[in-house]
């Protein structure tokens, strides 16, 4: 039987030049999100099962993967399973996103953060999705949050910083779509559906870009088919009045779309937003979109998304969630967050590469023991190291006849020129530079 020697499904190998460029994007992103004033941290892989599965992740709970307790026997595996499903056989998980991990996080140290914490995370997260193009089950996510902040400054900052990164990475003519989570429960209460069915009405709007408007009512209709009805004409009014390239966001505008009775407040909000926020560069809009949602059920207000012609799919989004820290730490803590798609926005960038060292190839013949009998390798290294020191990369590569071929795969990497090494090259200076690219 033959052994498989490709990555598990959902998760992928990067080569050397692949990596380079990811490594690239990430430190753009690092250096713009560190000017605003984000501190990097990093938190474990794994959290405990209990505080996964405990409501704060939402959906994504479902698509966690869980890790089986060690030191188990045959016997004791069959107990625990018997006496309590995933939390008998189970007790850690691997992170799904990078939100319940900083609760937990600013949870166990808020007495050595500032009052106002601004985070920034880089890192994989996991989640059992069904592989397909731009899904993985394992992917890099860019979180920014702000933690101490009830005012409109973390949601103005989040997005002012988030615009200047898409600028940095070559992003231009991003949309970013705003709403409010309390526009949706108005628009929900307004259409006659119960409070507790709030949540799963939710998780089906969400899918509306996907299944459209008679989809989303076809999976309302279970369980309340007149309030899906009332739903799917103002959906289809949505849709008819944003055909133009979207909604303004001033308060007649949002108004005028929606159903009467929707909460002024969360309407005076999004317009107090978008002039809060200063001029975004690289040409990043904003507009109201009423059907935004986000899937996450743990937001409480503002919600938005960051929309880019060339993605089919959202390259980021984030928004308020006060009231999920205050679960762990027993007092109300707001906060907000916005959260890059690194994967989305990775097959979107064409970074400029001329800040990268000069990468050179040193190409040798076989080695001698002694320096009378032709090169050695401490010489060899010794050359190396001087280059090194002078800012170059540089990589060491033995002498073959199909020379072009090897030149070929060194330029993928990033070199662009080789010299000979020979037992008579006593230093750098003997070295003669040519290029290959």
């Amino acid at each position: 039987m033959a052994i498989t020697i490709s990555p598990p499904r959902g998760m992928r190998d990067f080569l050397p030049s692949e990596k380079a460029r990811r490594e690239r994007a990430l430190g753009v992103i690092r250096r713009v999100y560190g000017a605003h004033g984000f501190d990097e941290i990093e938190t474990p892989a794994m959290e405990d099962i209990e505080r996964l599965h405990s409501g704060l992740g939402g959906e994504n709970e479902k698509l966690g993967f869980s890790v089986l307790k060690r030191g188990l026997s045959p016997a004791e595996l069959g107990t625990a399973a018997a006496s309590g499903g995933v939390g008998g056989l189970c007790d850690l998980g691997m992170r799904f996103d990078l939100t319940v991990p900083l609760s937990r996080f600013y949870a166990s140290h808020r007495g050595d953060l500032p009052p106002v914490f601004r985070s920034l995370q880089i890192a994989p997260v996991w989640r059992a999705e069904r592989p397909q193009k731009g899904r993985y089950r394992q992917f890099v996510q860019c979180d920014i949050d702000i933690i101490g902040e009830s005012s409109q400054l973390a949601e103005t900052e989040l997005i002012t910083a988030t615009a200047h990164v898409l600028n940095a990475l070559g992003l231009d003519e991003c949309t970013i779509r705003l709403n409010d989570r309390r526009i949706l429960e108005g628009l929900l209460r307004y259409c006659g559906f119960a409070t507790e069915r709030f949540p799963s009405a939710l998780i089906s709007l969400d899918k509306l870009d996907k299944i459209g408007v008679q989809g989303v009512v076809a999976e309302l209709s279970e369980n309340g088919p007149d309030a899906a009805a009332v739903l799917g004409g103002i959906l289809a009014s949505f849709e008819s009045n944003s055909a133009d390239g979207g909604v303004g966001l001033t308060v007649d505008e949002i108004t005028r779309l929606l159903p009467d009775g929707i909460d002024p407040d969360a309407v005076a909000s999004l317009e107090s937003l978008a002039h809060t926020l200063p001029r975004l560069p690289g040409g990043v809009g904003l507009r109201f979109d009423p059907t935004l949602v986000r899937g996450m059920g743990y937001y409480t207000g503002a919600i938005f998304e960051i929309a880019h012609p060339a993605s089919g799919s959202s390259i980021g989004g984030g928004g308020r969630y006060d009231g999920m820290i205050g679960r762990l730490v027993g007092s109300d803590v707001p906060a907000a967050g916005f959260s890059i798609g690194f994967e989305r926005i990775i097959e979107l960038v064409d970074l400029d590469v001329d800040d990268r060292p000069e990468a050179v190839v040193l190409v040798h013949d076989a080695f001698a023991d002694h320096p009378d009998d032709g090169l050695t390798v401490a010489q060899l290294l010794a050359i190396k190291s001087a280059l090194v020191v002078t800012g170059k990369r540089v990589r060491i590569e033995r002498n073959r006849k199909n020379l072009t071929g090897l030149l070929n795969r060194a330029a993928v990497d990033g070199f662009s020129r080789y010299a000979r090494v020979t037992s008579v090259t006593a230093s750098v200076d003997d070295l003669s530079f040519k290029t290959f690219t």
